[in-house]
């Protein structure tokens, strides 16, 4: 029964993984991890449709830099911002932009 179900978890891990969005075309790949994202001080938003979108390390061609956080007004009333990623391949580090939702 033991093996049924590694068998049964096995099979469902691989589902998901294949489930991963594929990099983008023009995705380029950084060798090495990016570093810990920073502290930012938010403060107050300019107004009541402001969403914060968080600082992180890009990718300038030599080396990590961070990019600052900023307020964003909301397209529409329900917008939600999803955070862009760094994920990682056989191929390396790889930024996806954030979107909003």
């Amino acid at each position: 029964m033991n093996k049924l179900w590694a068998g049964i978890i096995l099979a469902g891990a691989g589902a998901i993984g294949a489930c991963a969005p594929a990099p983008p075309y023009d995705a380029i790949y950084v060798p090495g991890a990016p570093p810990p994202v920073q502290v930012e001080a938010i403060g107050v938003a300019p107004g009541p449709d402001y969403v914060w979108i968080h600082g992180y390390h890009r990718w300038n061609g030599n080396a990590y830099a961070w990019q600052a956080g900023r307020w964003e007004r909301r397209p529409h009333a329900h917008a939600t911002w999803v955070d862009g990623k760094w994920n990682h391949t056989r191929k390396g580090w790889y930024w996806r932009d954030g979107h909003w939702k």
